[in-house]
């Protein structure tokens, strides 16, 4: 819960700024000059990219949190079976050992989102997060039926 609200938050400082940064880029053409001009278009440009990385984010969080309670309501959420530093941080041995499984069970299974949803879980645990989410949008292609790439 408290990682959707952080999210919630961040989204809506993010969409805040966002309007601010357009009404600049609005006030800068309404000044009419050729510089103005072309700042305030280049400045209406951030907030459209910025909108559109929001929405494919918040597309993504969306659809693996569904793969998570369908598997879930399956009974194939991966245990927590990691050992933990005192700190309480997942001890990296233990991680690598959870890791070397989920990736011979995505070998056996190339086509089962199942296994690239724990393996992209396993990857997040190992502090890997470029392949992590690489992983999870191999496991949504999948359930989707979405051609993917190798």
């Amino acid at each position: 819960m408290r990682a959707k609200l952080t999210y919630a938050v961040t989204a809506a400082v993010l969409v805040f700024y966002f309007v601010l940064v357009g009404s600049r880029g609005v006030m800068l053409i309404q000044s009419g000059t050729v510089i103005t001009v072309t700042f305030g278009i280049a400045v209406l440009i951030l907030p459209v990219i910025g909108i559109w990385f929001l929405w494919k984010n918040t597309q993504f969080v969306r659809n693996a949190n569904k793969l998570a309670a369908e598997l879930d309501a399956e009974g194939g959420l991966p245990v927590d079976e990691l050992r933990r530093t005192p700190g309480g941080r997942i001890d990296r041995d233990s991680a690598d050992e959870v890791f070397a499984k989920r990736k011979a069970e995505t070998e056996d299974a190339p086509d089962d989102w199942r296994s690239w949803f724990r393996l992209a879980v396993a990857y997040h645990d190992a502090r890997d997060t470029p392949r992590a989410r690489k992983a999870m949008q191999r496991a949504i292609a999948l359930h989707d039926g979405r051609p993917v790439q190798a």
